[in-house]
């Protein structure tokens, strides 16, 4: 039992200096969420509105009802009407923008 323990004990001590180093060596920033909707309108400059379906089951009727919400989101990438984006929540860009497209997931048909 001695000789486990003499074992276990130089495991122990490696992954507590490992943490100790970690707050010092942190870089990234916190989780941001993403969601993934489809391009409503491109009439603005490097803006886009994203619309976010999802479904949410009613409370008495125990059916799922689609809700709908619509983001600003800022796009460099050069999105267009139809086409499926991750959106990513960012700082206040605007008064109303607070979300940047990463990823045009699909494409629109033309």
């Amino acid at each position: 039992m001695a000789e486990n323990e003499e074992n276990i004990a130089p495991e122990n001590t490696a992954p507590e200096a490992t943490n100790a180093e970690a707050p010092a060596t942190k870089t990234s920033r916190a989780h941001r969420s993403q969601k993934v909707g489809t391009v409503a309108s491109d009439k603005m400059q490097k803006t886009v509105i994203v619309r976010v379906d999802r479904l949410v089951r009613h409370r008495k009727y125990r059916r799922y009802v689609r809700r709908t919400s619509k983001f600003m989101a800022h796009d460099e990438l050069g999105a267009t009407v139809g086409d499926k984006v991750r959106i990513v929540e960012t700082r206040p860009l605007s008064a109303r923008k607070r979300w940047r497209v990463i990823e045009i997931v699909q494409k629109a048909a033309k």
